[in-house]
């Protein structure tokens, strides 16, 4: 099919995966309201339109926690990375490099974080949940410290993992799974050679690492699972941030009492996000909970955020409520799927041209100039 819209690489990815993989990318919490929330927030924020500006001479170019990027978009953790595509996670990172623009590694990964830092060519953002297991967590802040990454995601919403109902319907968990799973990889061709035969091993490097034996799906879900951690609270947190020697943000932010308490823990930016509709479905989305969180606490850390953001007029939107940069999930993931690390280039070259244009017609040349100003 031929992709001219960044809303085109999900129905590419769809024909492409497996059901197991693409509903798992795709799908949400329960009735699936807060994903479907995060888009529909977005559509209802609207640009203010301006002529006769002299919007001759754009720039995307931004600066977050030091870091000078091409634009001010993130690439943001999402797990099984290597399962969209042979080696996914260093696709990405290639991808990400070429634009400047920064990718964060999900602790559960397929391909192991030196890896896709010697893809990179540099040091990346590494993301690490709460986990019961402290012994896996300084092991991986450790290996991290010690590769040169200096931005630590660390992700706060999952004390449980929500209720996907997605993912028991497909195969990725449930009743028969792997034998589902191998027959659905049967039936796409494409993805059994690319990914299911030379995609090998199909593993999560950064667990197998720690455990010092492979780690597979099964494995994973089983590992995971026990080791989600409801007790935790902000002070556990303390050792993390005195042990870490870079940036700390912390992902999974909703309410501003949450983010003042970032603020006193000491993190250095709040990543706005409801984890894609997948955790508490039914929750505000992020395009709402985003302004009373920057007004909160914006000139005390950077403030991002995720969420439903697919465009190029959707990153704008939300730099316009409050955010210094915003992460694209599911946008890349579907690129990825589609077309490799071609498809990832695409779709940020993608989103920098829709950016352009929204701020064009909008009467804005500069991402300092995005605020809420420039919103009906």
């Amino acid at each position: 099919m031929i992709v001219s819209s960044p809303l085109d690489f999900r129905e590419a990815a769809r024909r492409r995966l497996p059901p197991f993989l693409f509903d798992y990318v795709d799908g949400g919490a329960f009735s699936e309201e807060t994903m479907d929330a995060n888009r529909t927030a977005l559509k209802t924020v609207r640009p203010r339109q301006r002529v006769l500006r002299d919007v001759s001479a754009l720039s995307l170019e931004t600066r977050i926690l030091g870091e000078t990027m091409d634009m001010p978009v993130m690439l943001a953790p999402i797990g099984l990375g290597g399962m969209m595509r042979r080696r996914g996670e260093l696709q990405v990172a290639r991808a990400a490099r070429a634009a400047n623009v920064p990718y964060i590694l999900s602790t559960v990964s397929v391909c192991p974080l030196a890896d896709v830092i010697a893809a990179s060519g540099e040091p990346i953002w590494f993301q690490l949940y709460v986990l019961k297991d402290r012994g896996f967590m300084r092991h991986a802040l450790e290996r991290a410290q010690a590769m040169g990454v200096t931005k630590l995601v660390f992700t706060v919403d999952m004390p449980l993992p929500g209720a996907r109902y997605r993912d028991a319907h497909s195969g990725m968990s449930g009743p028969a799974a792997p034998m589902r799973r191998m027959l659905q990889a049967v039936t796409h061709p494409r993805w059994a050679w690319d990914v299911g035969l030379l995609g090998r091993p199909h593993d999560l490097g950064n667990i197998s690492h720690y455990r010092q034996k492979p780690t597979d799906l099964a494995d994973y879900i089983g590992w995971l699972g026990a080791n989600f951690d409801p007790s935790i609270t902000w002070s556990d947190l303390e050792w993390i941030r005195d042990f870490w020697q870079g940036e700390m943000i912390v992902k999974g932010v909703l309410d501003p009492a949450d983010a003042r308490d970032a603020v006193r823990l000491g993190a250095d930016g709040v990543i706005v996000s409801n984890h894609g509709g997948r955790q508490l479905d039914g929750a505000i989305s992020t395009a709402e909970a985003l302004p009373a969180i920057a007004d909160a606490v914006g000139d005390e850390l950077t403030v991002l955020v995720d969420g439903g953001v697919r465009t190029g007029l959707d990153v704008v939107r939300m730099l316009a409520l409050g955010a210094r940069g915003v992460l694209l999930g599911r946008a890349y993931i579907y690129a990825l799927a589609a077309e490799g690390e071609a498809g990832v280039t695409r779709l940020l070259d993608l989103i920098a041209q829709g950016m352009k244009v929204t701020m064009a017609l909008s009467g804005v040349t500069s991402v300092k100039d995005i605020t809420r100003d420039m919103l009906v």
